[in-house]
């Protein structure tokens, strides 16, 4: 079976194609709040060429109320024939979230903290970043228990660029050197040495707060901007860039 997982975010949307755990495919297009379940049709149809008849399944999350709306047409509407799950209060992941409010968190970070879960067990961290940086904290149980969200790494970049007199917007890339040279490295050194000591210092602080033994706790990075950290960040113990698209595959096979 083949199933075409949809995780929607602010920016992108990161679209893959998977056959049991194997990621056979992935794309990343922009999560476009003008764009209509028309188009989304043929923006997926074009992707997936002539691999779309092999698609049995399509498991969908979304932070983007627009986009989904337009999702929802678009599975009513032109692939109705293929059986659909969209990641929501309701829908059974088999995670329990220890919030004050379950319904306020985001459903990538729900199906994130499954993952994670299902494949590295608790007590865990995912560290996913993307248009903002989550950190996601499951509990030796196996149950959601918080987190916290940051500016990510590219806002942060942008509203420099946009706020700084003397600055300018500048390639997102490991610079030579935390002490930087010249304004560009400047910048790419507050970025990413700033953003690897944050996590690092968060990750720290939620260790502690869990009372767990630092070498118990699966650490996880994710997220389109990962590999630009990851190697930065001492903290990590596992790298897995499609975990989004894993925990979309295990709460389709649970609600089948």
């Amino acid at each position: 079976m083949s199933l075409l997982a949809a995780d929607i975010g602010n920016s992108h949307t990161f679209l893959g194609l998977l056959d049991g755990e194997e990621v056979t495919a992935h794309w990343r297009v922009n999560s476009d709040e003008r764009r209509t379940a028309d188009e989304w049709s043929i923006v997926i149809r074009g992707l997936l060429a002539d691999r779309m008849d092999d698609v049995d399944g399509i498991s969908v999350c979304a932070t983007v109320p627009a986009v989904l709306h337009e999702w929802r047409e678009m599975l009513d509407r032109h692939f109705c024939d293929v059986p659909s799950i969209v990641v929501e209060p309701g829908v059974r992941t088999g995670i329990p979230v220890l919030m004050d409010n379950p319904r306020e968190v985001g459903t990538d970070r729900i199906v994130n903290s499954l993952a994670a879960a299902t494949l590295f067990g608790g007590p865990a961290i995912v560290v996913d970043f993307g248009t903002a940086t989550t950190f996601d904290v499951v509990n030796r149980a196996g149950q959601y228990v918080g987190g916290a969200i940051s500016p990510g790494i590219e806002i942060s970049l942008e509203a420099l660029g946009r706020r700084g007199a003397q600055l300018r917007k500048v390639e997102l890339v490991r610079p030579r050197s935390v002490i930087a040279k010249n304004t560009v490295e400047a910048l790419q050194s507050g970025m990413v040495f700033g953003v690897a000591a944050q996590v690092e210092g968060l990750v720290a602080r939620m260790i502690a707060e869990l009372g767990e033994p630092v070498e118990d706790v699966t650490v996880i990075s994710t997220g389109h901007l990962a590999a630009l950290l990851v190697d930065d960040c001492a903290c990590f113990t596992e790298h897995s860039p499609w975990l989004t698209l894993q925990g979309l595959r295990l709460v389709f096979e649970r609600n089948s």
